[in-house]
C-alpha cells in the first residue's frame, strides 16, 4: 500500500501507469494506494479521460479485459475453494 499523498490533480495519471504497468485490476489497484474502488474507477474513467487520453485508452482496453475475464478467474476461485475443501475434508479423515 503507498502511504503518500498523491495530489488530486495527478492521481487518475498515477493509477492509469500503475494499472497498465502491473495489469492491475481495479481491485488491486485501490488496494495497492489505500483508496476506494470507487474512486479508481471514477479517476480512471473520467478523470484520465480529460488528462491524459493517450493512457485513458490503454487503460480503457485494459479495463475491458479484465471485464472480459472475470467469469474466468471467478470460477477459479470457486475450483480453488472446493478443491481446498475437500482436501481439508479427507485430511480429517484420517
Amino acid at each position: 500500500m503507498i502511504h503518500f499523498v498523491i495530489s488530486d490533480g495527478r492521481r487518475a495519471e498515477v493509477i492509469g501507469l500503475y494499472m497498465i504497468e502491473h495489469g492491475a485490476t481495479v481491485r488491486a489497484a485501490s488496494a495497492h494506494f489505500g483508496i476506494s474502488k470507487s474512486t479508481v474507477h471514477k479517476d480512471v474513467t473520467t478523470d484520465l479521460r480529460h488528462q491524459n487520453p493517450a493512457l485513458f485508452t490503454a487503460v480503457a482496453e485494459l479495463l475491458e479485459k479484465n471485464k472480459s475475464e472475470r467469469h474466468l478467474r471467478g470460477g477459479e476461485a470457486t475450483r480453488q475453494k472446493y478443491s481446498r475443501a475437500e482436501k481439508q475434508k479427507d485430511f480429517l479423515k484420517i
